[in-house]
């Protein structure tokens, strides 16, 4: 468990890192939170037994993949794949599988992408794979998520079949929502390029005749700095 715990440590600092540069370069943040958790022993047992048991303790971590999960949330949809693109191409992380529930929603409604990695992990004596499930989903989709997991754990995963139908119906209205924000978010970001190219104030750099905006935190930075 102690193993499982620096793995998402690992998987936090690289996403904290991905969050302070799209602040500082882009003025924009696509990860509204994060959260991660490490599965207690018993809900580990309870899987285990599920899925027939294992011979010794080392068994659990090639039985049991989603021990240690991290949770990012994310404003748009796009955002979801932008953040699933720069994690895959980080060579210190091995993408075991990816699993687009967004594309292809499972039968009750969830939505959203999973990314299952190993994690090197360096002991003092060694360094060992350890795997992390990542998860990411808009606010829209967590909500539902949230919502839809208190609802089975009260009704003991027996829910009604009127219910199951309403719960999907719930799910297409979130996703409704997330596909008119994100059109909005295009468009406003169309108005906000515009406006910009317009403002006499803004710096840019030429550059093989192609002229690039300087982002306003950039250059803030620099302005510290001299």
């Amino acid at each position: 468990m102690m193993k499982y715990k620096f793995a998402l440590q690992e998987v936090e600092t690289k996403i904290k890192i991905l969050q302070e540069e799209f602040q500082l370069l882009h003025d924009y943040n696509p990860i509204e939170h994060t959260k991660s958790r490490l599965k207690s022993p018993e809900s580990i047992f309870k899987k285990l037994m599920r899925k027939g048991g294992a011979n010794s303790l080392s068994d659990i971590k090639y039985i049991i993949k989603d021990i240690a999960g991290i949770r990012i949330t994310c404003s748009f949809i796009s955002d979801i794949y932008r953040i699933s693109e720069m994690l895959q191409s980080q060579s210190d992380l091995k993408i075991l599988s990816v699993k687009d529930y967004i594309q292809n929603p499972k039968p009750n409604g969830y939505k959203s992408l999973h990314i299952l990695a190993e994690v090197p992990v360096f002991m003092s004596d060694h360094e060992e794979s350890m795997c992390v499930e990542i998860q990411i989903r808009t606010i829209a989709m967590d909500f539902w998520a949230s919502l839809e997991h208190k609802i089975f754990y009260k009704c003991n995963e027996t829910v009604p079949d009127r219910l199951i139908a309403d719960l999907k119906k719930a799910a297409d209205t979130a996703f409704d929502l997330d596909t008119t924000m994100e059109q909005l978010h295009n468009e406003m970001e169309e108005i906000k390029l515009a406006h910009q190219s317009d403002a006499k104030e803004d710096f840019q750099l030429l550059i093989d005749n192609e002229k690039f905006r300087i982002p306003e935190n950039l250059l803030k930075l620099v302005s510290k700095i001299e």
